[in-house]
């Protein structure tokens, strides 16, 4: 696996869990923090079984 895929895969999530975090950060509702905490979960699950199997 190149560097650059990680090295992009690795900032798209952080993009995207930036986005999500602002998000809970100016609304503070309780549900709306538990489905991002899920969504962060998979989308990381995810990312490490991908980057898991192109080392193979």
């Amino acid at each position: 696996m190149k560097k650059t895929n990680l090295a992009s895969a690795v900032f798209a999530y952080l993009c995207f869990a930036g986005f999500l975090g602002l998000l809970a950060w100016f609304v503070p509702r309780l549900d709306l923090v538990v489905v991002i905490s899920i969504v962060l979960a998979l989308a990381l699950y995810d990312l490490w079984t991908e980057l898991s199997a192109r080392r193979r």
